[in-house]
């Protein structure tokens, strides 16, 4: 089972995907706790999420730490898993009010980031961690 998570294909591009996603959701997740205000706790209150002060930090904490994971390529698979559900949840909760208030238009213009990065965790979820990354290699070794 371990094996099957850690396998990935040898594409050597998949780096560039890897860079971005981790490197976007290790910002964010930074950014949580450096502007509580803006990026953490009071969006969560603005956007009506229950317990802000509990889910900005849980949240945050997910983001630095599964974007550190997707930037060295360990546990990538299992990393992208949480990336793509904050990025639903942030569509879901986000976007929806700008797509019935502003249209398809304004509300696509608006969610390019979420979308790039809700794909990019799709596609690691995927296709793994790539040539250069931890997951290809520990599938090396025989467990």
């Amino acid at each position: 089972m371990f094996q099957k998570i850690l396998r990935t294909k040898s594409s050597k591009t998949t780096i560039l995907i890897r860079l971005m996603v981790g490197s976007v959701f290790l910002s964010e997740g930074i950014q949580k706790f450096l502007f509580p205000s803006i990026r953490g706790i009071g969006r969560f209150e603005k956007i009506g999420l229950p317990s802000p002060e509990f889910l900005a930090a849980f949240v945050g904490t997910f983001e630095i730490v599964c974007g550190v994971l997707i930037l060295i390529g360990l546990l990538t698979r299992l990393a992208s898993i949480p990336t793509l559900i904050i990025m639903l949840v942030a569509i879901a909760t986000t976007k929806s009010a700008i797509l019935f208030n502003d249209g398809f238009w304004v509300m696509m213009h608006a969610s390019r980031t979420d979308w790039a990065m809700l794909l990019g965790s799709l596609f690691l979820i995927i296709k793994g961690g790539g040539n250069w990354s931890f997951d290809k290699k520990l599938s090396n070794y025989k467990l």
